[in-house]
């Protein structure tokens, strides 16, 4: 599914652009995700994990423009993808009402605004399409996703314990979030 795209005025001032990814933003996507995966353990993919191919990539931005029930959302500042965002929405009747979302940033980019800009379009395109419930999950110590879901409406509902094996070894808890949108 495509986003239709977008300039957006981050709290600072400066300008992001807002866009569907495209299969030629491949190696981009790749560099953008290696990126972040080595900055931050809070990802569910980490650097220890194997990267993916430039074909791959393809592949997998070629399947979510394809489908009618996933959007990605790809924030381009300073001639780099600077983040991305992701809703995956439910297909069936009994859980239609129902998406799951999904965010990584750049360090670089933390603190500018651009998450929230970014869950503002994820909730009108869950609006437009009659989504009442969103839903995500973050790994225990998150504290900086954390106060971003919280700002933006979500409150926990329920926990993995130790769903999550950092590459330490040591063990987080998976927590679930939700948001009812009014």
């Amino acid at each position: 599914m495509r986003y239709e795209p977008k300039t957006v005025t981050l709290k600072d001032g400066t300008q992001a652009f807002f866009r569907s990814p495209e299969p030629e933003d491949a190696a981009a996507f790749l560099d953008f995700f290696n990126t972040a995966r080595a900055e931050t353990d809070f990802l569910l993919s980490g650097s220890q994990d194997p990267e993916l191919t430039i074909e791959q990539e393809r592949a997998w931005i070629e399947n979510i423009l394809a489908s009618p029930d996933q959007m990605m959302i790809a924030c381009q500042m300073d001639g780099q993808i600077a983040g991305n965002c992701q809703i995956a929405f439910k297909p069936n009747a009994k859980n239609r009402h129902r998406a799951s979302l999904a965010i990584a940033l750049r360090q670089k980019y933390w603190g500018r605004g651009i998450g929230t800009a970014m869950f503002r379009e994820l909730f009108a395109a869950a609006r437009a399409r009659g989504v009442t419930q969103l839903e995500l999950d973050y790994i225990q110590g998150n504290d900086r996703g954390r106060a971003l879901y919280e700002k933006m409406g979500f409150v926990p509902w329920g926990e993995l314990p130790d769903g999550i094996r950092q590459p330490d070894g040591s063990m987080r808890s998976l927590i679930y979030m939700r948001k009812v949108l009014k």
